[in-house]
């Protein structure tokens, strides 16, 4: 059988899936392309994040990108201006919650970032200057618990307004504008 794998430029407020039986109204990936059928994204974005989400047809593949052996870098818009403090406890790891239970993340890659690269775009409007100063921090995890980079941000202080994925494996963003689907040969982690 022939796979077909996609990259995604997810923007905000699409949900990471094809069906929603609930009665609410959403906005669904294939809105955004006709995949073919039996297409799955590879792990999920929640509906207010952005960026990078792998598609494929090929659940083997879905099984490898979602393992702790490839790196998922994530660049958070955060209140405030995040500390040398709060990025080295990040690189450490830290206390969340996950399922009712309290759970301290891997140990992880976190920098400061001082200029935001033009693909990453403009993005929904968080809020304007007089709410407060924000800043932004790249977070490169290999695991996938559930809203973990947002809550990992707030367990510093420093809670997360914006958050987009910008590379899985040796995939990138870079390049794509919101909302574009790419067909690519393969995954590449």
């Amino acid at each position: 059988m022939h796979h077909q794998h996609f990259m995604l430029h997810k923007p905000h407020g699409y949900l990471s899936q094809f069906i929603y039986e609930l009665k609410r109204k959403k906005k669904l990936l294939g809105e955004l392309y006709p995949f073919p059928e039996g297409t799955m994204a590879i792990g999920r974005l929640d509906e207010d994040s952005e960026g990078l989400l792998l598609l494929t047809t090929d659940g083997k593949v879905s099984e490898q990108v979602r393992s702790k052996t490839v790196e998922k870098e994530y660049y958070a818009q955060v209140d405030g201006i995040v500390t040398d403090e709060a990025v080295q406890l990040l690189q450490k790891g830290v206390e969340i919650g996950v399922n009712g239970s309290k759970y301290t993340t891997l140990p992880c890659k976190a920098k400061r970032i001082e200029t935001i690269p033009s693909f990453i775009g403009p993005g929904k409007k968080i809020r304007d200057e007089r709410h407060g100063p924000t800043s932004w921090v790249s977070i490169t995890v290999t695991e996938g618990k559930f809203r973990q980079v947002r809550k990992m941000t707030a367990a510093v202080g420093f809670p997360t307004l914006r958050l987009i994925r910008v590379r899985v494996g040796k995939m990138y963003l870079e390049g794509m504008p919101t909302g574009a689907v790419q067909e690519v040969q393969e995954i590449v982690l």
